[in-house]
């Protein structure tokens, strides 16, 4: 749940009023099974800012804190490489890292071939690390199709889809 402290800094952040979108917002509530299971990095805001927009996108989100992260994150298939500080479970795929919530929308509805996304490190601007629309990073496909990975969207840009 959002405390008042989270809240002033999502808006400080404009996260409320860049990221929260209607379109996306009903995408998330049209989606069967919206639920989002993130494993968190113990004591990582960000993680839980990331939660948090999810939630006001009108996904059921629930946390739990990783354990052994590179182990547990190995375990489901995450490459190392692509990793990031938490990750989400979600129909079937996971999404590692600060994921833009379009990217995510896409592969719940499209359900490609691909085992999820991956944003690695920690972007500034991305959700949950400012929520920026203009921040410019990758999001990478791994696993099924996309193999070792390859670009699935780029943030910032006007055309983020790499089809």
């Amino acid at each position: 749940m959002t405390n008042r402290r989270a809240f002033l800094t999502l808006l400080g952040g404009g996260a409320l009023t860049s990221a929260f979108t209607p379109a996306l917002a009903n995408a998330a509530s049209a989606l069967p099974g919206n639920d989002i299971h993130v494993l968190a990095a113990p004591g990582c805001g960000c993680c839980h800012a990331w939660a948090d927009l999810a939630r006001l996108l009108g996904y059921d989100v629930t946390v739990a804190e990783l354990v052994e992260p590179d182990a547990q994150k190995s375990a489901l298939g995450v490459p190392l490489r692509l990793a990031s500080c938490h990750t989400a479970l979600s129909g079937g795929y996971i999404f590692e890292g600060h994921v833009p919530f379009a990217a995510l929308a896409a592969v719940l509805r499209d359900r490609p071939a691909i085992t999820g996304l991956a944003v690695p490190g920690m972007p500034v601007g991305s959700p949950g690390m400012g929520d920026d629309p203009n921040a410019r990073f990758d999001v990478i496909a791994f696993g099924g199709d996309a193999a070792d990975g390859r670009v699935f969207y780029r943030a910032g840009s006007e055309a983020p889809f790499a089809g």
